[in-house]
């Protein structure tokens, strides 16, 4: 009777430990995410995902969960590109697990500043915010060196200033909708301003 007892309550204190590896997030394949890589994305973003057109993003060393939360958020339509919505719609969860995590295992290259007459005001808006206009420092969330913060803010450091830029304009216009913050931010930097903080953060590192 008392080794029937053990037994019951040996099995009641193992349950919550089979239930919680039940729910245990799949590890991703990296080696699945790079073959998804050289079917679907190569072609824009390079076999790596560093520094390819200037137009297209830079997502060698960026956080996995925010390359996964885009890839969604494209395939649902909440965030809007033609050309990514038909990408991210060929991909399974599965898929988007293993490449994003391909793509976060690269080591980002470091970038370049090119607008020598503007850097500092790019240095200024980056670090200090524009006060005047209520515009926080992009250090506050993207971290002072630019790596971001997993699943919330994405790494900046070292990315393509055209994309950058594109990126602000479209949070400007509201043709970008989905990071709420940066609609409103962006909504209060003229175009030097845009200019200026995308290329300084193309050569922080």
């Amino acid at each position: 009777m008392k080794s029937l007892l053990a037994l019951t309550l040996l099995a009641a204190l193992a349950a919550p430990s089979f239930a919680n590896e039940a729910k245990a997030p799949a590890k991703a394949d990296l080696a699945k995410g790079q073959e998804k890589s050289t079917q679907v994305c190569g072609a824009c973003h390079t076999a790596d995902g560093s520094r390819g057109v200037p137009a297209n993003p830079i997502i060698a060393g960026q956080h996995a969960d925010y390359l996964a939360k885009q890839l969604h958020e494209f395939k649902s339509g909440k965030r809007a590109n033609p050309v990514m919505t038909g990408m991210a719609s060929t991909l399974t969860d599965e898929d988007i697990r293993n490449v994003t995590a391909f793509y976060a295992s690269k080591e980002a290259k470091p970038g370049f500043s090119k607008g020598k007459d503007t850097v500092l005001l790019g240095e200024k808006i980056y670090r200090g915010g524009i006060m005047a206009k209520q515009v926080p420092a992009c250090a506050g969330c993207h971290s002072p060196t630019g790596a971001g913060i997993p699943s919330q803010f994405p790494r900046l450091a070292g990315q393509h200033a055209d994309y950058t830029e594109a990126q602000l304009v479209a949070f400007r216009a509201g043709t970008r909708g989905n990071a709420p913050m940066m609609l409103t931010i962006a909504a209060r930097m003229s175009d030097k301003e845009i200019k200026a903080v995308a290329d300084y953060m193309a050569g922080l590192r």
